[in-house]
Order: C-alpha cells, then sequence, then structure tokens
C-alpha cells in the first residue's frame, strides 16, 4: 500500500489527493434487510457499482444462511457477476468453514471480523474475542498461501451498544493482536454510528503508530448522522481508505430506523469538493442506490 507519500504537517498529516473507497452496500447494506432480494438484483447493483468506477466492491458473505438468509447466495452471485479490470470483489467471511465456500469463487480478497468489546464479540459471533483470532488464524494462513489479500474489520471501534464507549488503547491492541496474525488490511468500524469528530482524532490517535493512516480503513455508519463530519476530519488526518454503500444503505440494527451507513455518493462529493479524486461517478453511484432503493421499497 505504497500510493501516497507521507508527510508531517503538525498535528495534521498531508498524503495524496486519491481517496479509496469499498462500497459495502451489497453486503452490509442488504444483509439485515428483511425485503428479499433476488440474485439478479444483487449482481445488477455490484455491476453497476463497479461500472461507476469503485475501486473495490465488497459484494456479498459466506455465512450460515439460517443467520443471514438475505445472502444465502452468496456463490450464486460471485459466479454470476461480470469481473471488471481494476475493481476488487471482496467478500466476507467468518470462520474457516466460510472460507471454504468462498474460495470456490475466487474472490480478490477475504474480510474477517472481530470487535473490540467482548460482550459484542460474544453476541454477535458467539465467541471471545480471542476465540474469534483463533478461528482466524488459518484463514490468514490460506489466504497468504493463496495470495489473497485479508481486510480485517474492527467492530465497536468507537462503542458498543451493550456496554458503551470503547477506549482506543483497547483498539490499538486488537490491532496489533490482528496484525500478529499476518498481513492484513485494517477496518475500523464505528458500528453503531454513535462518533464524534473528536472520536475518530482519538481514535487514529491511539492506531497511528502501529498503522500509517492512509492505510487505515474507516467503517461509518449514520447512525447519529455525523458520518461525513467524521470522515471529513479523518480526511485531514491523511485516512484515505474508507468504506461506503450506494444510497447510505445498511441502517443500524442496533438503532431500528436509523440512517444506514454514510452513503457514497455523499463522500465522493465532498472529496470532489476539496480537491481530492475518487475515479467514482457519484450520479452513476445513485442510479444504482435508487434501483436497489425501490426494491426493498416493494
Amino acid at each position: 500500500m505504497g500510493e501516497f507519500a507521507r508527510h508531517d504537517t503538525g498535528d495534521r498529516v498531508e498524503t495524496g489527493d486519491r481517496v479509496w473507497i469499498t462500497d459495502v452496500g451489497p453486503r452490509d447494506g442488504l444483509q439485515n434487510e428483511s425485503t428479499p432480494v433476488s440474485t439478479a438484483a444483487k449482481i445488477a447493483l455490484i455491476d453497476a457499482l463497479a461500472a461507476a468506477g469503485l475501486s473495490e466492491v465488497e459484494a456479498t458473505a459466506f455465512v450460515r444462511s439460517s443467520l443471514v438468509p438475505q445472502l444465502a447466495d452468496a456463490a450464486d452471485v460471485m459466479t454470476g457477476i461480470t469481473r471488471r479490470t481494476g475493481t476488487v470483489y471482496s467478500v466476507l467471511v467468518p470462520n474457516e468453514r466460510g472460507l471454504d465456500r468462498a474460495m470456490e469463487t475466487s474472490p480478490d480478497k477475504v474480510a474477517i471480523f472481530t470487535a473490540a468489546s467482548e460482550t459484542f464479540a460474544q453476541r454477535n459471533t458467539n465467541a471471545s474475542i480471542d476465540e474469534t483470532l483463533v478461528r482466524f488464524a488459518p484463514v490468514f494462513d490460506r489466504c497468504a498461501a493463496a495470495g489473497v489479500p485479508v481486510r480485517a474489520y474492527v467492530s465497536t471501534a468507537v462503542a458498543c451498544p451493550y456496554v458503551g464507549p470503547i477506549a482506543p488503547s483497547v483498539v490499538a491492541d486488537l490491532v496489533e493482536r490482528l496484525l500478529a496474525l499476518g498481513p492484513c488490511e485494517i477496518d475500523l468500524g464505528d458500528t453503531i454510528g454513535a462518533a464524534r469528530p473528536d472520536d475518530i482524532d482519538a481514535l487514529l490517535d491511539a492506531v497511528a503508530d502501529i498503522v500509517p493512516l492512509h492505510e487505515v480503513v474507516l467503517h461509518l455508519h449514520d447512525t447519529g448522522g455525523r458520518a461525513l463530519g467524521c470522515a471529513e476530519r479523518a480526511i485531514e488526518r491523511g485516512v484515505r481508505r474508507f468504506d461506503a454503500a450506494c444510497g447510505g444503505v445498511g441502517g443500524c440494527p442496533f438503532a431500528p430506523g436509523a440512517p444506514g451507513n454514510l452513503s457514497t455518493s455523499s463522500l465522493v462529493r465532498h472529496c470532489r469538493s476539496i480537491g481530492l479524486e475518487t475515479g467514482i461517478d457519484a450520479d452513476a453511484v445513485d442510479a444504482a442506490a435508487d434501483a436497489i432503493r425501490a426494491l426493498l421499497k416493494a
């Protein structure tokens, strides 16, 4: 990940003029939706996002269909998409069993997920944080052998719906433990959309000595209406990688009715307004979002 020169300028960091966005709408955006979305519609959404210029689309997750029925067609989705040169198609897996299924579809990247909150990890993965790391060890090994990059999500990096605020030092410790398993992309998630810009400052301060900030990914939910403001602060600090979702789809399962993920097109337009390039056509993303939202409202 050597795209950006890093120059210290007081308490801010200047990096390159490019921001990299992963659209997680097809996975994180749809996984909690109760309205069934057809395999064909998911494929069309992923293809449309790739055509809009997304450098990465998180296409689906290889999880138990009984737990996430919306994504039961993960293999069919991955084999049905038209792969576009220049787009990374990533998938989420919870463990080695999920990896077995995922690898049959030749993903470009594999994502795993744990949490900075012990309570959240237990309730969301039915495992302690330590146990999730044990599960991930063979995933890291097999991905390294296959030459497939790994993304490591750290959920509840700011706050947990069960125990409240999470100390940034706890997140930093977990990031170090994940990197000890092998090379990976670190993705810090504000799972319940609780963050304010100052919380993002504190989080970045905690991890800056472990991961260069231009390599950190932020996954922001808009539950409190502050996702774009948090992204702005992170950009000022030198963060250049974000997750977002077309049309802001997703919602927080712990805050029914709340806004969803940070909107891809809103982030693209903000970046353009401050002179940062994304390579993404915001209008094309909006068109893709309108199509999927129409299905969710049907």
